[in-house]
């Protein structure tokens, strides 16, 4: 299939979308379309990639999977379109952006508008069954998705990377820690949230780097 993304991110990604695993993962991905229920749509699996141009990013923060019940993916992590209800995680981290920076909660879920001021929303697998967690991993996106991430470190300088949780931590060694903000914490869901999460300030912190960088600091 063709692929559907960004000039710049097309870019820099050339060579991982001719490589074997990218093309076995094409063939199972349109496979898994015409056969069952799977999300995000088919035209917003990259849309992380497509609002936040490779020469834009200022921070990522990095998901699992995408949300797998009707309506709630659309391509960028933890976001979902307006008229969707909060998601537990998405719920936290909304509250910890109230505590940390005195914002109120956004009339809805969509997170289109960080994504347009640098925020890069990547899940480590783009595509989802439906009503079945994590049906789509070790199919090739995590191997896509990590050099995303190795693009991102070599490319860019003065990147913040927000890692909640222990698998999104073990992205770390991917990252150049000298040239970059690397942000721990546990992950926002309700199973972890209250370990740390909630109190990391990681949305102040990631605007005092930034501020720090002379970059723009992200409106939460």
């Amino acid at each position: 299939m063709q692929v559907k993304i960004e000039d710049s991110w097309k870019k820099a990604l050339s060579d991982v979308f001719e490589k074997n695993f990218f093309q076995r993962l094409v063939s199972f991905v349109k496979d898994e379309y015409q056969v069952n229920q799977v999300f995000p749509p088919g035209k917003e699996i990259f849309n992380a990639f497509n609002h936040c141009p490779l020469d834009a990013v200022k921070v990522v923060i990095l998901g699992q999977d995408p949300y797998h019940g009707p309506g709630q993916a659309h391509g960028l992590s933890f976001s979902v379109k307006p008229g969707v209800p909060f998601p537990p995680s998405l719920l936290n981290i909304f509250k910890e952006i109230k505590s940390d920076l005195g914002i109120d909660m956004p009339p809805n879920g969509d997170l289109t508008r960080w994504s347009n001021q640098g925020v890069f929303l990547l899940n480590a697998t783009l595509t989802v069954r439906a009503n079945q967690a994590g049906s789509h991993q070790n199919q090739g996106w995590e191997t896509f998705t990590d050099e995303v991430i190795k693009i991102v470190s070599s490319q860019r300088s003065n990147v913040v990377f927000m890692l909640w949780g222990a698998y999104a931590q073990k992205k770390a060694e991917l990252i150049d820690a000298n040239k970059h903000l690397i942000l721990k914490a546990p992950h926002p869901s309700p199973l972890s949230a209250h370990r740390g999460f909630l109190g990391c300030k990681h949305f102040s912190k990631a605007n005092q780097y930034l501020v720090e960088k002379n970059l723009q600091p992200v409106i939460w």
